[in-house]
């Protein structure tokens, strides 16, 4: 399981652009995928053993009040990557291994702080957003077996974000495949076999989660080269500390923020009856196609631009910035096409309400053409992160984005209270955001 990191490292610091991008791209894609994969079979398998009430209380509600937490701490592990590959690809080894321990504490401390924060939270939030009686028991057991298990995804994510900052996306793929494929077989032990309901599913999570976790780790201690990592002596360096916490910060406050502002639109979607939530939330596992890939290149970006900064290759940045937003461009195109060309039979796939199938067709042909609209926002926030310089993103996106959603729901929507009016929120604030971050990607001094 040993290997060497500086064959990646060349990759990205040296020879074709374009194929250095693709090159750390798919391996992201394809985990990316393989985690949608897991959440939808993980749905699948309680929905068809346990029945509808057990399905809702694992996903929906429960899971953007977990996702919340770990959104938070996700923005902040990024900012811990961003630092990784700037102290890598400036070749300093020593700077390099302390911000690898420094990140491990802080996974370290970030889990423990979760799993006491989520248990102490757990029925007061789930009472906040109304969920159902019925429901609420099962719903807070899971959510209880998950907090105390979040060390676990905590410190996963986190050994992937070094990976990736490292330059090496394959590993982190690799150990989220065999954690999805132990996730589905203990499902069915604990869930088909065993009868262990909704706590059978949370623990199915936990453990594959674990298996995961272990492998990123002894991965992470075998590194050959310069590169030495104990997850015994992880300890908090304060410049590296300082550093990752200006960077990731901002992001972790933008992901609740984003979460927020996605909750206020399902409430306005919800106001047109249940044919309208059911398509809308069809929707949403839709265009998870566009979503992965989207963020597939954001994420190759910022370790591409991390390294090269790091390096002080400031041309190779701006020329790795536009061909990934060429090489992004292409894929929306022909992303757009064809779900505007299969928006029925899509649909067909998860019901054959005729209302339903309409309302979802309208939601496809209003987005999807407008998808383009998006591309710089993921792109050049993506790349001006990589360059260390956080707080201007999180301010364009939490004002373009997150601001003017807002703004449009409770100004637009009363007074054309159409289902497409509030559709039109997510393109009309995608370009606003993009002329804000092609300006500053212009005029601010975010390569200095």
């Amino acid at each position: 399981m040993s290997h060497d990191m500086s064959n990646d490292k060349n990759a990205i610091l040296e020879g074709p652009i374009w194929k250095a991008i693709l090159y750390f791209f798919f391996p992201i894609l394809f985990g990316t995928f393989f985690q949608q994969l897991y959440n939808t079979v993980d749905a699948i398998i309680v929905g068809q053993f346990l029945g509808k009430s057990a399905l809702a209380a694992v996903g929906g509600g429960t899971s953007t009040i977990i996702n919340l937490l770990i959104g938070f701490f996700t923005g902040l592990a990024s900012g811990a990557s961003v630092v990784i590959s700037h102290r890598y690809g400036s070749g300093d080894s020593n700077r390099t291994n302390k911000a690898i321990s420094t990140a491990m504490a802080i996974a370290i401390i970030s889990s423990i702080l979760i799993t006491i924060f989520g248990l102490l939270s757990a029925k007061a939030s789930l009472e906040i957003i109304k969920t159902p009686e019925d429901i609420i028991l099962d719903a807070l057991s899971y959510m209880r077996i998950y907090y105390l298990g979040s060390v676990t995804l905590v410190m996963f994510n986190m050994g992937t974000g070094i990976f990736r900052a490292l330059g090496d996306s394959r590993h982190p793929l690799y150990f989220l495949i065999i954690g999805c494929l132990c996730n589905i077989l203990l499902d069915i032990v604990f869930i088909g076999i065993l009868k262990l309901g909704v706590e059978g599913a949370a623990f199915a999570t936990v453990i594959s989660q674990g298996i995961s976790m272990v492998l990123t780790l002894v991965s992470l201690s075998k590194i050959k080269g310069e590169i030495n990592f104990k997850i015994s002596t992880s300890r908090i360096y304060t410049s590296e500390f300082k550093e990752m916490i200006r960077i990731g910060l901002p992001s972790g406050i933008q992901s609740m923020l984003y979460t927020f502002s996605n909750l206020l639109i399902q409430s306005s979607v919800n106001s047109f009856g249940t044919d309208t939530a059911a398509a809308w939330a069809a929707y949403g596992k839709l265009d998870c196609m566009f979503w992965m890939i989207i963020n597939a290149f954001g994420i190759a970006i910022t370790t591409f631009v991390g390294q090269n900064y790091g390096a002080g290759k400031k041309d190779r940045v701006k020329k790795g910035i536009w061909t990934t937003v060429l090489f992004s461009a292409i894929t929306t195109f022909v992303l757009s096409i064809i779900y505007c060309l299969f928006a029925r039979y899509a649909y067909m796939l998860f019901t054959n309400d005729k209302n339903v199938i309409d309302i979802g067709v309208e939601i496809i042909y209003t987005i999807a053409p407008l998808f383009f609209t998006y591309i710089l926002v993921e792109i050049l926030s993506g790349a001006i992160r990589g360059a260390g310089k956080a707080l201007v993103p999180t301010i364009i996106c939490l004002t373009g984005i997150c601001g003017f959603r807002v703004l449009w729901i409770f100004m637009a929507v009363p007074f054309f209270n159409t289902l497409g009016t509030v559709i039109l929120c997510y393109p009309i604030t995608w370009v606003i955001t993009s002329i804000m971050f092609l300006f500053y990607y212009k005029k601010g001094k975010w390569l200095n």
